[in-house]
């Protein structure tokens, strides 16, 4: 008879009540046995069901109330009410406490466990209450509520999935200028009304500034793109840091103003420092030079951009990229939380584009982003916020492998001699989800080529030494060009130029000015065209990068096909995939569903999916989420 872990019987109970679907209830499962979650959580975080579905389900499930992640988020509670519930009773029992009535002597706690007796009967004890009254929450929100209260931690709902707490940072510094309390709800009924001298009343949201607007940033994209055209190594450099303060911005959850403000910083932060070093926070901390001349730069930007008016959380944020987390920085010391939250992710960001773009960084190489991660942990808590690392490092690298894995983000080459040729056209691609390479001649393209990492080529026809119909016929002859897509966008209209390029071997010939929106719906329908006939590209990677159970994941709900083939201590195996579904499995010499739950247990290693590979016989009938569930099920009986 299968064992059942307890904490799935939540989502056994949903499904068989109708409330999700089967599949919906195994994927839950699997997720919540892989990452050691309760099943509430991994029902959150598989999209089965929403926060407030889930708790009007556990309310009536336990004949209770139910308190939100954004009620607790805002909720302030007394000192003398927290004093009833020691915090190390409070964590050893997650239950917090939101209101202590000294007329009735009943104190009421929000807990995930509403039906946990021995913790009811300590908190009774502990508290000299009369009675408790006992409110069912999320997991994540009780536990985010007791740090926030007991040890101070003003950002613990910021990291709170967004699915189910959005822009809890909002809320949270909402809540710091608000006399908020906690609302109690049940299913079927409406919010409970509180008193109106404790009554929290909604934000109104206020339009964006027009320094913050998309017009604005927008401006910025271009302008800042145009100036450091001649960066050389870290041309660029600016976008992207923008790109990923967004991408950060919106993964902890900042309200929509500061996170227009955490773009307009990562534009910004490096305006009137173009000297001889890259001042980022690393770079700062390790040399002393790097120091004195952040030390005398690091306000450049916003004197540069006094008349605009920059709104005090882009200009704080640029001022004090450079604190430390440990408080050893400058200019204030600042230490911590105390460091506004833009500029440590300001920190963050600078250091990690430096160190996966310029070649000149302390490393002199260009990293991987796994690479540039493993940098920043090793100054987590000295440079950095350390749960900003983390939550950055999960942001990157999961969705570097995820986009590689679903081939959404395309490789190209762009060759072109003239940088402010191009600035428009690489904004756009990189937009669209384009990883773009640049290069000025021939000699530099070669070089990216050679590297196997492009899946297309942009290029100028009047080039330095050779033009572009030279170059492409001697690309032709070599195993690093001889069947890449090549597009010809050039200024040079010559009747048989277009003739010439085609007997090449060239897929289009554009001439300029074209429009950048129109070019790469081109380069879109040509790699689409270029995967149709088989000619897909393998991905490669390691196995710390990203779980195998999550790339089974990613590539099941992707419904992509092909052959994941893994190396691990000198051993080898093989999965196959058909539109997602897993056809196979080989390791050594075993075969089938054996040899999948073989796998499973391999924590170091390589891979690479191959997606020209099909599978040929279905031999494993199982869902991959079946199959997960029952091997993290043997995992944990040491089968």
């Amino acid at each position: 008879m299968k064992r059942v872990p307890p904490n799935v019987r939540l989502a056994e109970r949903l499904a068989a009540e109708g409330q999700i679907s089967q599949q919906q209830c195994d994927a839950a499962a699997t997720f919540a046995q892989h990452n050691g979650e309760r099943i509430e959580e991994a029902l959150l975080e598989t999209g089965a069901l929403d926060e407030a579905a889930l708790l009007k389900y556990l309310a009536a499930h336990h004949q209770t109330r139910f308190v939100s992640t954004e009620k607790l988020g805002k909720a302030k509670i007394d000192k003398f009410t927290l004093s009833k519930i020691p915090h190390k009773l409070a964590e050893m029992h997650g239950v917090f406490p939101v209101l202590w009535e000294p007329k009735t002597g009943v104190i009421s706690i929000v807990t995930a466990d509403p039906d946990d007796a021995p913790a009811v009967q300590d908190v009774q004890m502990a508290s000299e209450a009369k009675d408790v009254r006992v409110f069912v929450g999320r997991p994540k929100a009780v536990r985010a509520a007791i740090a926030k209260n007991y040890a101070g931690d003003m950002r613990a709902f910021a990291l709170l999935d967004r699915a189910g707490a959005p822009d809890m940072l909002d809320v949270f510094d909402r809540s710091l200028m608000e006399t908020g309390g906690f609302v109690l709800e049940r299913q079927g009924t409406e919010p409970t009304p509180q008193p109106a001298d404790t009554a929290t009343a909604s934000p109104v949201k206020q339009p964006l500034p027009d320094v913050l607007g998309e017009p604005f940033r927008e401006t910025l994209n271009v302008l800042i793109t145009m100036v450091e055209s001649t960066r050389a190594e870290l041309r660029g450099h600016s976008a992207q840091v923008a790109r990923l303060m967004r991408q950060t911005a919106e993964r902890v959850g900042l309200s929509e103003r500061d996170k227009a403000a955490a773009i307009v910083a990562g534009y910004l932060h490096d305006l009137g420092k173009m000297g001889a070093y890259h001042l980022t926070a690393l770079n700062v901390a390790e040399y002393e030079a790097h120091r004195t001349a952040a030390a005398k730069m690091h306000t450049a930007p916003l004197r540069m951009m006094e008349s605009v008016g920059l709104p005090v959380e882009v200009a704080r944020s640029i001022e004090h990229m450079y604190e430390r987390h440990d408080g050893k920085g400058f200019p204030e010391e600042q230490a911590g939380k105390e460091i506004p939250i833009i500029a440590r992710l300001l920190a963050i960001t600078d250091t990690y584009a430096d160190l996966t773009q310029n070649p000149r960084n302390p490393y002199r190489r260009v990293l991987e982003p796994v690479q540039a991660c493993q940098v920043l942990e090793r100054y987590r808590g000295g440079v950095f916020d350390p749960n900003l690392v983390d939550v950055f490092r999960m942001m990157v690298t999961g969705d570097d492998l995820k986009a590689r894995l679903l081939a959404t983000r395309h490789r190209v080459l762009l060759l072109d001699p003239d940088p402010e040729e191009t600035t428009v056209l690489e904004l756009r691609m990189m937009e669209q989800g384009f990883q773009v390479h640049a290069a000025r001649d021939p000699e530099q393209a070669q070089a990216l080529l050679e590297s196997g990492d492009v899946e297309l080529v942009v290029s100028e026809m009047e080039l330095e030494v050779e033009d572009g119909i030279a170059f492409l016929k001697r690309a032709r002859q070599a195993e690093w060009g001889k069947t890449l897509p090549w597009v010809f966008l050039t200024g040079r209209a010559g009747g048989g130029d277009a003739q010439r390029a085609f007997a090449a071997g060239a897929a289009d010939y554009v001439t300029k000015p074209c429009s950048a929106d129109l070019l790469v719906t081109k380069l879109k329908q040509i790699l689409e065209r270029e995967a149709g006939a088989g000619g897909g590209r393998g991905v490669s990677g390691s196995l710390t990068e990203m779980s195998l159970p999550d790339m089974v994941q990613v590539l099941f709900h992707g419904k992509k096909t092909g052959a994941l083939k893994i190396r691990s201590a000198g051993r080898s195996g093989e999965i196959h995939f058909v539109g997602g579904d897993i056809y196979n499995a080989l390791w050594e010499e075993v075969r089938g569903s054996d040899a999948f739950y073989a796998m499973l247990t391999l924590r170091e290693g390589d891979f690479v999916l191959d997606p020209n590979f099909l599978s040929d016989q279905r031999v494993i009938n199982d869902s991959p989420d079946g199959l997960l569930l029952e091997g993290m099920r043997r995992l944990d009986e040491g089968l």
